[in-house]
């Protein structure tokens, strides 16, 4: 299995529609079992023509629950609305060649009409995790504080890191960061912080974010992930990029988180 890192907005239990919400509280009474344990497949395949083909599971939609104090919070994973983002997003983010291989003009069309037609019938429908194998992307770190870090044993005697926080101050550092980068003129890095603006902006005001480690935190010892700061010192160079004179201390500082994240994100390229 890839190890992955996610970005997950959780939205709490008492915020769904009633009838939404009905079933998530059956979800989390059953423990989270609500599918069988030998899941069915469909194919979501692309023409039979020696193209990559796609199999989803062919089940009710399952979600990551954490429990805050006594309120219960639900990321559901949308999984067929992410495969049919994921679809389209692969299109624009590699070379035509190659998008031409794995994702065809047929299918891409396919793709983006169920998309449509699932946003018709849920106009507010985005997915509510992101995910990122073997790395944590650093536009992520601009939505946390280092306040809100967590390193914790997981049952199987492992460290996970992780950062929660409220969507509305999420919501508030990005847009400041986008300010920021603007104002400078990164443009690239403020459009990819523009998307995540965007895509806060869909959910609602009581939702939290969680920045997550997960399989991630296997590739780092103990030590290394006490160590990592990596949002505070992002936000450090953001607030140092602000000052007149702060350009060049600022990209030291980002080159030094950019550093923390190679090895990691290029054994991406090597798998």
């Amino acid at each position: 299995m890839i190890p992955c890192a996610y970005l997950r907005v959780f939205r709490p239990l008492d915020a769904f529609p009633d009838g939404e919400r009905v079933e998530w509280e059956r979800y989390i009474v059953a423990g989270g079992e609500r599918v069988p344990r030998l899941p069915v497949y469909r194919d979501e395949g692309f023409a039979a023509d020696g193209r990559v083909g796609l199999l989803t599971a062919d089940r009710p939609d399952e979600a990551d629950v954490r429990l805050v104090g006594d309120r219960y919070y639900v990321c559901p994973s949308r999984t067929r609305l992410r495969v049919l983002a994921s679809i389209l997003s692969l299109r624009e983010t590699v070379p035509a060649e190659m998008a031409q291989v794995f994702v065809p003009d047929v299918e891409a069309r396919r793709a983006a009409r169920e998309l449509a037609r699932l946003k018709r019938r849920e106009p507010q429908a985005v997915p509510s995790m992101l995910q990122s194998p073997w790395h944590v992307p650093l536009r992520w770190f601009v939505l946390v504080d280092d306040a809100e870090r967590h390193l914790v044993e997981t049952p199987s005697g492992h460290f996970r890191l992780f950062y929660w926080a409220p969507i509305s101050a999420a919501r508030e550092r990005a847009t400041f960061a986008l300010r920021t980068l603007r104002r400078r003129e990164f443009t690239m890095v403020a459009e990819s912080v523009r998307d995540m603006v965007q895509w806060l902006s869909s959910f609602h005001p009581d939702c939290a974010v969680e920045l997550d480690y997960a399989e991630v935190s296997l590739g780092f010892s103990w030590d290394e992930l006490d160590d990592d700061h990596s949002a505070r010192d992002l936000w450090e160079a953001i607030q140092t990029v602000a000052q007149p004179d702060g350009l060049d201390r600022a990209m030291d500082l980002y080159q030094s988180v950019a550093g923390r994240w190679a090895e990691a994100r290029s054994k991406e390229s090597l798998n």
